[in-house]
């Protein structure tokens, strides 16, 4: 199935993972939605990629926001697919310090919020406005999201309790979600992502970048949000994939610390 025509929604499309694969949708022929809080960022990459991209200032968290978001790509077409890949906040901290504190529960909070919660907003949102349209395979598929978990999800880190949970709902919302929408012919994936050359990465610099990659077995890199780009493509295009959290980590397997 082409994206060529087709109308996605990229929340978190300014940042890392995000603006890559609006670049891809975008040269695959679809029409794009960056939908992020980065304004700036998110307005010079519409811009800069012209036709068929839009940007909308997008809460995750508030229904009008990604209402908004939705309603700009229903000026562009169809909505039919979504690509949920913000992030951009997390707390490393022990379930207890070690002064013998408990971590603090508004991190914890806030963390779940933004990739859990954040996550299924989306997701209901957009499938409720998905399930409308009339199907466009003799299958009966109305569309296809694509949510963003992380490795972390499976082994998380010491110090990762928030957002290796926040991650393993994502995890763990893939197939529930993909068996819920079954009904209204909307398709649910996860890709959960390893260790990311980001811009994010980048600040630890090129000595600290090859000590991450000194733990991926092959390739002995990090991963390029271009690669998580074309499996989010192949992941909207392929209509018998459904329910799945496909890992994308070079083989990475995270040690406790």
């Amino acid at each position: 199935m082409s994206l060529a025509g087709k109308v996605v929604l990229v929340t978190g499309g300014a940042g890392g993972l995000g603006e890559a694969t609006v670049r891809q949708l975008h040269q695959s022929g679809a029409a794009v939605v960056v939908g992020d809080l980065a304004d700036e960022k998110g307005e010079a990459l519409a811009a800069e990629l012209g036709d068929r991209v839009a940007y909308v200032h997008t809460d995750v968290l508030d229904d009008a926001s990604v209402g908004a978001a939705m309603d700009k790509a229903s000026e562009l077409g169809e909505l039919r697919y979504v690509v949920i890949a913000h992030g951009g906040f997390g707390v490393a901290e022990k379930v207890v310090n070690r002064d013998g504190e408990p971590a603090s529960i508004e991190g914890f909070k806030k963390t779940i919020d933004l990739y859990l919660t954040g996550t299924y907003n989306v997701l209901r949102l957009a499938a409720a406005r998905i399930a409308k349209l009339d199907p466009y395979t003799d299958d009966g598929e109305r569309g296809a999201v694509v949510m963003t978990a992380s490795i972390a999800g499976y082994e998380g880190q010491m110090g990762q309790s928030a957002y290796a949970s926040a991650k393993g709902g994502v995890i763990g919302l893939t197939l529930v979600g993909a068996r819920d929408l079954a009904a209204v012919g909307v398709r649910v994936n996860t890709i959960a992502p390893g260790t990311i050359r980001t811009p994010l990465m980048e600040l630890f610099g090129e000595e600290g970048l090859q000590k991450f990659a000194a733990a991926i077995p092959f390739p002995k890199r990090l991963g390029k949000p271009a690669e998580y780009a074309l499996l989010a493509q192949h992941l909207l295009e392929n209509t018998y994939v459904n329910g799945e959290v496909v890992r994308m980590d070079g083989a990475q397997r995270f040690q406790p610390k």
